[in-house]
């Protein structure tokens, strides 16, 4: 089977298959099987604040955070645009 055949077929599993509405539908439910006493963070703010300062603290301090750091956030939203241009650019030269 030749790379592109295989690409190809990938793209059309599981949720990707689906139609949109089905795909929307789908993402619309969200976590709403897991009942509400079974969200651990829902019951418990102070476990998910606790959460929130690990996550935190696991990034270097130096690109920890865009709040106190206005050009660290602005150049974190240029390479953003510029990444989302390529991928654009790359979807509609696939597309011709």
């Amino acid at each position: 089977m030749s790379r592109e055949r295989s690409e190809e077929a990938g793209a059309h599993r599981g949720f990707a298959s689906m139609d949109r509405d089905k795909q929307r539908e789908i993402a619309r439910k969200g976590g709403a099987n897991v009942p509400h006493e079974k969200r651990s963070f829902a019951q418990d703010r102070a476990l998910a604040a606790e959460a929130g300062r690990k996550g935190g603290q696991s990034v270097a301090p130096e690109t920890r955070s865009f709040s106190q750091n206005r050009a660290l956030a602005a150049e974190a939203g240029r390479r953003g645009g510029r990444a989302s241009q390529r991928r654009r650019a790359v979807a509609r030269e696939g597309s011709l």
